[in-house]
């Protein structure tokens, strides 16, 4: 594979120069704040909760990624980009089904391995529907959401409905994100950028479900 290899994806780049993307590379700087908002408000929990701070870190990453793939837009950037993504939801799945579903360790982990085939799987699904297809590889994360959240919301109503405002949040960014290219035209600047201003509020949120949660003494395992 050419790790150099440029890659024009969104709308608003026009050239493989490094600052060809200025809008949606600087909206990155929306997960790092809200790194730093939640990192402080881990800092003021009576819990530790290393793997709430672990979320926190990789928050961090996801910002700094794509930065790197929105400022240098090549192969090795877009690995940048994706993999804390992919690193942030399995760790939160493995953290729902620990403390949300109060899971022994060795079956949370099991369940969380679920994941990459009911990814793949819904992955495939959402590519042959119109307009998801363009975000097809994300579409299954909020539907779990929203599918843990039904799932979870006798058992623990609080943290079900914080989750639906995460799914809810999510989805209205996958839009922005679907329509980055098809309203190009009319939209020179594009909208992927704020798929990471909602983005970036979407996942501190979620780890600050996961924080009240603990808090409230509702998980298991602390």
């Amino acid at each position: 594979m050419q790790w150099n290899r440029a890659v024009d994806a969104y709308c608003e780049r026009l050239g493989p120069e490094f600052w060809a993307e200025p809008v949606n590379a600087a909206t990155n700087a929306a997960f790092l704040l809200a790194a730093w908002v939640m990192w402080r408000r881990l800092g003021a929990a009576p819990l530790p909760l290393p793997l709430a701070r672990a979320m926190v870190a990789l928050l961090a990453a996801i910002g700094l990624g794509s930065f790197l793939f929105h400022s240098f837009a090549t192969a090795w950037t877009g690995l940048a980009d994706t993999v804390p993504i992919g690193l942030f939801v399995l760790l939160y799945v493995h953290v729902a089904n620990l403390h949300f579903w109060t899971m022994k360790p060795w079956l949370a982990g099991a369940a969380t391995l679920v994941f990459v085939p009911y990814s793949i799987a819904s992955g495939y699904l959402f590519t042959r529907l119109p307009f998801f297809e363009i975000s097809a590889v994300y579409w299954p994360v909020p539907l779990l959401i929203a599918i843990y959240a039904v799932a979870l919301r006798n058992r623990t109503y609080a943290t079900s409905r914080g989750l639906a405002l995460g799914a809810a949040i999510l989805t209205v960014s996958l839009v922005f994100r679907s329509l980055d290219m098809p309203l190009c035209t009319a939209v020179p600047l594009g909208t992927h950028f704020v798929w990471h201003l909602l983005n970036a509020t979407m996942l501190g949120w979620m780890i600050e479900v996961y924080r009240r949660h603990m808090l409230a003494g509702a998980g298991a395992g602390r």
